[in-house]
């Protein structure tokens, strides 16, 4: 048995069985529907429930609360139908056109950017073309059918000879890949992955100047939004917030700094939220959005994309709309969901 879901106001139809979700079954189908961390955890799939039934699995609360369920929202990414549905979800044009491949990959070079920050770049299979959008992200298949998420951090245009991708993971202690990579992994292991997947990646189509706003190694897509707009939009005006807490977090300073030297209409600025007495700091401090606000009180011209820690990302899109006047429908985020994030409070 299946369902069929209707989406308004695009008018677009697709079929749902009762053991997938609905999130699942559009991707199956090529239907680019919103959406981050498809664990229910981010709330990026947040959608209005027009019509019909469905049930939740697990999920967080500030992903979707039960004020929000009782007003007829769902997560798309955990909501399985009983019957047929008709939602109101904004789709993502473009989303859907590229094909999801699981490949094997072989780790090219392993750099310690930082202390607790590796720059890994995988080789891509020769007969298989990753396509994907700058600023999607990937999943790595671990044992026991684990999963772990990591932005590509360079543009489908800048794969380089052999092709390949590059992500940028912090270390979290304890964690199952993490430590893995931190401890055990070399130069020629193969990584099993997925993808791409994700719906933020750069509006290619639209003329607004651009505030990217990155926290941490929530670098990496933003990373490879700028080359794109180097490759595709070098005449499109963007500034570069990235926010850490210490300057030795800045593990791609010099990057950053050269590409505003070779885009004459990029902008970056680095800002610390804790800069140790030791560092003699001049630059920005705070947190980050606080200052994407003090330069531009105003972003009712602008389109924000946002990455970073889940609270970053949140007062960010809070502030910005409401404070700012930044329309909703310009603030395009991915907000990195820890193993804790996802095993926090749930529904």
């Amino acid at each position: 048995m299946s369902f069929t879901i209707t989406l308004q106001p695009a008018r677009r139809s697709f079929t749902a069985g009762p053991d997938e979700t609905l999130l699942s079954a559009a991707i199956r189908q090529g239907i680019g529907l919103p959406y981050g961390c498809r664990d229910g955890a981010c709330g990026s799939c947040r959608s209005r429930l027009l019509q019909g039934r469905v049930v939740h699995g697990p999920h967080q609360l500030k992903a979707l609360s039960a004020a929000q369920a009782e007003d007829g929202y769902v997560l798309t990414c955990c909501a399985r139908a009983l019957s047929d549905c008709t939602v109101e979800a904004r789709t993502v044009p473009g989303l859907g056109e590229t094909p999801v491949l699981r490949i094997p990959t072989r780790v090219l070079s392993i750099e310690r950017a930082a202390p607790d920050v590796a720059v890994i770049r995988l080789q891509l299979p020769a007969n298989q073309n990753l396509q994907f959008r700058a600023g999607q992200y990937v999943e790595f298949i671990l044992q026991d059918g684990l999963r772990r998420a990591y932005s590509i951090a360079n543009a489908p245009h800048a794969l380089g000879s052999p092709p390949s991708i590059e992500l940028h993971v912090r270390h979290m202690p304890g964690g199952v890949f993490t430590d893995h990579v931190f401890s055990a992994l070399k130069e020629r292991d193969i990584l099993r992955l997925e993808g791409p997947f994700g719906s933020f990646f750069l509006r290619e189509d639209g003329e607004q100047p651009l505030v990217l706003l990155a926290g941490g190694t929530g670098l990496a897509p933003i990373k490879a939004i700028v080359e794109q707009l180097l490759h595709k939009a070098p005449a499109r005006p963007a500034v570069l917030y990235w926010g850490v807490r210490r300057r030795v977090d800045l593990y791609r300073h010099d990057w950053c700094e050269q590409m505003a030297r070779t885009l004459p209409y990029l902008r970056y600025v680095p800002v610390l939220s804790e800069p140790a007495a030791d560092e003699h700091w001049s630059g920005r401090v705070g947190l980050v959005h606080h200052a994407v606000m003090a330069d531009w009180p105003d972003l009712s011209g602008h389109q924000v994309y946002a990455c970073g820690a889940p609270a970053m990302v949140e007062a960010a899109q809070r502030d910005f709309t409401t404070v700012c006047s930044l329309p909703e429908g310009e603030f395009f985020a991915d907000a990195f969901t820890s193993e804790a994030d996802k095993h926090g409070a749930t529904a």
